[in-house]
């Protein structure tokens, strides 16, 4: 498995603190071979987009367990559209019912997962969706 060459955004917005998950993405994307650009916590989500225009990625990762997922998202991919790059593949993870994975999907999100994903299969998908 290969992500070599690809550039991804790993980025937590909100006030959520709690970014053990988004590390272990962003090793284990590194360890796939992608360069990973991660932002640290609690970023709005005009700065993420900012970053993913001019860090040129190829996708951006939004790690999300506070509960505001819905409003974090949308206001992410307003940014993104505002800077003409909504075309980025965009993934969620974290604490993410059920009930609103179909939603953020509809909403231009391009895969949704869940701590009880392994993270092999994660890395798996996002290398699919990336064409690697």
């Amino acid at each position: 498995m290969t992500l070599r060459g690809k550039r991804l955004l790993i980025a937590k917005p909100g006030l959520d603190g709690h970014d053990v998950g988004a590390k272990v993405m962003a090793l284990a994307l590194r360890d796939a071979g992608a360069e990973v650009i991660y932002t640290g916590l609690r970023k709005s989500p005009d700065y993420i987009a900012r970053v993913a225009m001019q860090e040129d990625v190829d996708a951006i990762g939004l790690s999300i367990l506070s509960g505001s997922h819905m409003a974090l998202v949308e206001e992410t991919i307003k940014h993104l559209r505002e800077l003409g790059i909504d075309d980025k593949p965009l993934f969620v993870g974290g604490t993410i019912p059920h009930e609103d994975r179909q939603a953020l999907l509809r909403s231009g999100v391009r895969q949704v997962f869940t701590a009880d994903m392994r993270v092999a299969d994660v890395l798996a998908t996002i290398e699919r969706e990336l064409g690697s």
